[in-house]
């Protein structure tokens, strides 16, 4: 059985106003939308998040009404981590775990690619100052180092509180490895990928859509823990003509945040786009030309917002 449970895990992205200050209710009017649509793995500060962007005053703050947001019963909420050091990587997590957390995601340093050691270092240096706490690793291209299915093995056997994994990317193939090699881990997969991993075991869903269309992503994640094949691919169908017609105004790559405060602004939630200096979010136009080709193109997600 995997270390941590079966689950959809969803983001709240954070607003800021003008000066970059946090907007207080309308982050916890976020939390409880999130909260509303069922959704009880709820996590904070990964890419989506802007983790690699906060100072440690707004770190602290946002997490501390996070905590507040999700003190209830059933929720179990995650704090990531985005640093290029071990240090700052455990005075955060230290910050978070003092205010009560005991779920962290956290990404490799990436300022130079770590070697085998300097991986089995980082996980051993960071999980082990932790050992009531469990630790999701986020494997992305922008920390230089892909962990394979065999890393995390070697991981796995090493850290007994590395508990799961979050791989967006790299389609049936990476499903394959991580699920053959460690699936005593609980992989947390995208849209794109959910299916592939649901076909080999048990595996979870990072939904990017949560906010915006709740009923379509847990018909997603039950037809996957049914193993529905035609349920799942028609799902997947649906969600990657999603990204691929709704964004398909924008201009220029942008980082993930972006994206992610426009579907939270088109669920309903009066989401700021501006991201944390230097990183450009949608203008307005691009947001409203985003928004008439989801009012058009998906009127069942449009009339079931929540």
């Amino acid at each position: 059985m995997p270390r941590y449970p079966q689950s959809v895990l969803v983001s709240c992205e954070i607003p800021w106003d003008a000066r970059e200050t946090l907007i207080e209710p309308l982050f916890r009017a976020e939390i409880r939308h999130m909260l509303a649509c069922g959704f009880n793995h709820l996590y904070v500060f990964g890419t989506a998040g802007e983790g690699y962007a906060v100072d440690l005053p707004r770190f602290r703050q946002v997490v501390e009404v996070f905590y507040e947001e999700t003190r209830a019963p059933g929720v179990m909420p995650m704090v990531g981590v985005i640093a290029l050091s071990t240090a700052t990587v455990v005075e955060r997590i230290a910050i978070a775990h003092d205010i009560g957390f005991r779920a962290f995601q956290i990404s490799l340093p990436s300022w130079g690619a770590l070697n085998d050691v300097e991986v089995m270092t980082f996980f051993t240096d960071v999980c082990g100052s932790f050992p009531d706490a469990q630790f999701l690793h986020y494997n992305l291209p922008r920390a230089r180092r892909l962990l394979t299915g065999a890393d995390y093995r070697r991981l796995t056997d090493a850290v007994p509180n590395l508990a799961a994994t979050k791989n967006t990317g790299g389609g049936l193939s990476r499903a394959v490895d991580l699920m053959t090699h460690a699936p005593d881990l609980q992989h947390f997969f995208g849209e794109e990928n959910f299916p592939h991993g649901c076909m080999l075991g048990e595996c979870s869903l990072l939904s990017s859509v949560g906010a915006l269309a709740p009923r379509a992503v847990w018909a997603y994640f039950e037809a996957g823990r049914a193993r529905d094949v035609a349920a799942m691919f028609a799902c997947q169908h649906e969600f990657m003509r999603f990204f691929r017609e709704v964004f398909a105004p924008v201009t220029g790559e942008r980082i993930d945040g972006a994206y992610d405060k426009a579907i939270v602004r088109m669920a309903g939630v009066e989401m700021p786009l501006r991201l944390l200096s230097p990183y450009q979010s949608f203008s307005e136009d691009e947001y409203q030309a985003c928004e008439r080709i989801f009012r058009e193109r998906f009127p069942a997600w449009v009339e079931n917002r929540p």
